[in-house]
């Protein structure tokens, strides 16, 4: 498989952006990509940093214009697209929702979010209802696209569903940064945390993980803090947590890396996670503490 991350700065014009978008694409597709993965909520701003009833009428339908414009790209150069939409599921409930679209232009599958931040800066809550379709894996002409959205990079219990489901790889679009008032060290600490944790998760489920970032300072529209500056760093990282290609924290950036997706076999027969794990112990999972 021969992934393409479109790592990309965003301004207020959505057409700009998608345009930006449009290229990049080709771009990765000339370079023999035929799986591209594209930031979360790659349209536009990110909107989260605020509430504003008013930018409910910038979401759209599934079906609707971005997988309708996106598919003919997809079409013309013969990708798999994963796409990151703000979806009107219906009046009054939106979901920060993955598209799959296939190299003929057609919808190959969703996911919804399902983990949804509410801290500041990033008042999803207000504007997302939580996923409802599962961990499923979307089937692709690419593969089983083991589809994730941010926040959920932080939870092994969905990576793990999706391993155990058949995923191919662990796809996360994502729009992470640093709040300004944090120190230097502050920063560090979580951009390291960030990674490992998704380094963790390609190792316990011996899969190849692709996190998409966005880049660039977006402001706070309320002018209330100094905005997010988004810290890039998008990578691929191999079934032992290797890191295959990583992207710079500061700029627009897109990369082809080529994977072998028969080192899963091979390293599960390494570290047979799945033969040790005590399925007969783990019914607490499912309860929200234990104390």
């Amino acid at each position: 498989m021969k992934i393409g991350i479109v790592q990309q700065t965003n301004g207020g014009n959505r057409a700009d952006n998608i345009a930006k978008l449009e290229t990049h694409i080709r771009e990765c597709a000339q370079r023999g990509a035929n799986l591209i993965v594209l930031p979360e909520l790659h349209n536009e701003l990110y909107f989260c940093q605020t509430e504003n009833v008013e930018v409910f009428n910038r979401a759209e339908t599934i079906p609707g214009p971005s997988t309708t414009f996106f598919g003919r790209i997809a079409e013309a150069y013969g990708v798999t697209i994963v796409l990151s939409l703000f979806e009107e599921r219906a009046p009054g409930l939106y979901h920060n929702t993955a598209v799959a679209l296939d190299p003929n232009g057609n919808i190959a599958g969703l996911y919804r979010k399902m983990h949804i931040p509410d801290d500041p800066a990033y008042y999803e809550k207000f504007y997302f209802a939580p996923g409802d379709l599962g961990f499923l894996p979307i089937p692709t002409s690419a593969g089983l696209l083991g589809v994730l959205i941010c926040w959920d990079q932080w939870f092994p219990e969905a990576a793990r569903l999706m391993a155990m489901r058949g995923a191919d790889v662990l796809i996360y679009p994502t729009a992470i940064g640093w709040e300004s008032s944090d120190t230097a060290e502050e920063q560090q600490r979580q951009w390291d945390a960030w990674q490992t944790i998704q380094r963790g998760h390609a190792i316990a489920n011996g899969l190849h993980l692709v996190a998409v970032n966005r880049v660039g300072h977006e402001a706070d529209p309320s002018g209330r803090t100094n905005g997010i500056r988004f810290w890039g760093s998008s990578f691929v990282a191999g079934p032992q947590g290797e890191i295959l290609a990583q992207l710079s924290a500061d700029a627009e950036e897109i990369q082809v890396v080529d994977i072998d997706l028969g080192r899963t076999k091979q390293v599960r027969q390494w570290w047979p996670f799945f033969r040790d794990r005590r399925t007969d112990a783990y019914e607490d999972l499912t309860k929200r503490f234990l104390r």
